[in-house]
């Protein structure tokens, strides 16, 4: 008899995986990947603009 240690369970995450990545969305498929925020208030709207304007235009 051998006294051979038990391989232990392999890590699932740690598999190879050949699925076809250009069936998976990505975040660049979505509008919140290109920036889009979801619709809010005016005021939300305003604020947003004043803070991210450039200081040339002032």
């Amino acid at each position: 008899m051998s006294d051979a240690p038990v391989p232990e369970p392999r890590d699932p995450k740690a598999a190879l995986v050949f699925d076809d990545p250009l069936n998976q969305q990505s975040s660049d498929d979505t509008d919140r990947g290109w920036g889009e925020r979801p619709a809010g208030d005016s005021a939300a709207d305003l604020r947003r603009f004043l803070d991210e304007k450039p200081p040339h235009h002032l």
